[in-house]
């Protein structure tokens, strides 16, 4: 094997980091390009296995900063307007948006250092979590001729799964790396094809219970809206049966989103769970739903042997 990458190992690692411009969207990119180059070049297997951590663990910890200093701005705006005045709450403000702007920029900034360093063939590694990957995969671009090696196939398989795992905080496009994984490798390995479809199943329940929460919420605004506009036109009384109904409905489904807001986080915290106990050696399956899927797959396959 060759030890400098050629021009096609520094084009899919240049556009697997690249992907994470999309800001979710751009995670299914990275999958395809492992998947394409995992037993023809580590350099852009390495590469892309290292994007998809970036995109899916970046990713959270993004999205936990900013929360944290969302609900530290909250808590924070009340007391500051009542102690120094609304001066010292704009001072605060622009504090908040410079952070965030710092966080979204810096999210960005490194991918694009990364794109530019392997399109030069350099090795490049993602502060914090670039070598201790390496080390992981038993990735050495030092070794040459005979002693090169692939990286470690079930470090491989478990690596992407965990992704897959802890992608569960992006909506809707977290559902992409398991369902990339599945597509494509899910026939070469049973521990990809279980692990990716209840991970897709997992997340697609997540995404409809808190969906559906925030329909039935605007649903329910709508009802009571409704009724306000014909108690006010004399139609129908807002103390009315109906009006009263309305204001009931209205509660109801917003007691449910309150809930569910709540819940929620719980099952992305179960996700990071999952993906950290893949990454420990565990095959690890969700409650209920994990037995069912594994039922389901030794069902499917023992139907295919049976054709």
């Amino acid at each position: 094997m060759d030890n400098s990458p050629t021009t096609e190992d520094r084009i899919w690692a240049m556009l697997s980091h690249l992907s994470a411009i999309a800001f979710g969207m751009g995670i299914l990119l990275p999958i395809i390009g492992w998947s394409e180059q995992r037993r023809k070049s580590k350099y852009a297997s390495f590469q892309c296995l290292q994007a998809l951590g970036y995109q899916s663990l970046g990713y959270t910890i993004w999205v936990l900063f900013s929360g944290a200093a969302i609900i530290f701005v909250i808590i924070m705006l009340p007391t500051l307007n009542a102690a120094r005045g609304p001066t010292a709450v704009g001072i605060w403000m622009g504090i908040y948006v410079v952070f965030i702007f710092g966080l979204f920029s810096s999210y960005f900034l490194l991918p694009i250092i990364a794109a530019v360093s392997c399109a030069f063939g350099r090795d490049f590694r993602y502060p914090i979590m670039g070598d201790r990957l390496a080390r992981y995969l038993g990735y050495d671009p030092a070794q040459a001729g005979d002693e090169q090696t692939w990286l470690i196939e079930d470090h491989e398989d478990r690596w992407v799964v965990a992704m897959g795992h802890f992608s569960v905080i992006i909506a809707i496009w977290g559902m992409l790396a398991p369902l990339a994984v599945w597509i494509v490798q899910g026939k070469r390995s049973l521990f990809l094809k279980f692990q990716s479809i209840q991970t897709v199943v997992y997340q697609a329940g997540v995404i409809i219970l808190y969906f559906g929460a925030v329909f039935l919420f605007f649903f329910g605004i709508s009802v009571i809206t409704l009724m306000a506009i014909m108690g006010w036109t004399g139609d129908v009384r807002i103390d009315s049966s109906m009006g009263i109904v309305g204001i009931v409905f209205f509660g109801g489904s917003s007691l449910v989103l309150f809930i569910v807001i709540l819940f929620v986080p719980l099952l992305h915290i179960l996700g990071q769970w999952a993906g950290y106990r893949v990454l420990k050696g565990d095959n690890y399956r969700y409650p209920v739903l994990g037995k069912l899927v594994e039922k389901r797959i030794s069902r499917n396959d023992v139907e295919e042997n049976l054709k």
